[in-house]
């Protein structure tokens, strides 16, 4: 018996740190590179086709008791941006596609930022003491389908990344915009509203 016991607590203490090192949550100095696209699919060279599978995204979870959920107004800690390196590819004809589809894949990273601040901030302009859980559903929908919406058409202007003049415009204006939702960052506690 202690000898189970000693091995699941070794595996959970060492695989802890793994599960960690093969998520990136946004931060505002991460820049992706070709290492991070870890998937056995990745492949630059020797293919006739381009394709990425950038892995990243919002995800929003909580779990809380009713009454935890009632006094709850900053939910800015649920809601994350990360990129998965082993679920992330990047496949490639050459080393300067690759480089415009790493380009692209970073205004997707740095766009699910925007997205999630967008939807931490509604949360918590939305959250009402007595809201039930039910409130949640709606604002998440209109984030993803806003989120699908930009990212579809920054795709086609773009052309994936291919013109790069135009992706790091986009990649810019998502930055500033970041900038402009600062009070609603995974750590930062939003400002009261003024009574």
């Amino acid at each position: 018996m202690n000898k189970i016991s000693l091995i699941a607590l070794f595996v959970f203490l060492f695989s802890a740190p793994l599960i960690a090192q093969n998520t990136i949550e946004w931060n505002e100095n991460q820049q992706l590179q070709l290492s991070d696209f870890q998937s056995k699919g990745t492949q630059i060279g020797n293919t006739q086709i381009n394709s990425i599978h950038t892995a990243s995204g919002l995800d929003f979870s909580i779990q809380m008791s009713n009454i935890e959920f009632m006094f709850t107004k900053n939910f800015n800690s649920k809601v994350s941006s990360s990129f998965k390196r082993d679920a992330a590819s990047i496949i490639a004809t050459d080393s300067v596609t690759a480089k415009h589809l790493l380009d692209f894949c970073q205004y997707e990273f740095d766009l699910s930022e925007l997205y999630a601040r967008k939807l931490r901030k509604d949360l918590y302009t939305n959250k009402g003491t007595f809201s039930d859980i039910s409130f949640l559903q709606p604002l998440y929908d209109s984030i993803q389908k806003d989120y699908t919406e930009e990212h579809d058409t920054a795709s086609k202007k773009s052309n994936l990344g291919q013109n790069e003049k135009i992706i790091k415009e986009l990649d810019a204006d998502v930055l500033k915009r970041i900038q402009g939702l600062s009070d609603f960052c995974k750590s930062c506690k939003p400002p009261k509203k003024k009574k």
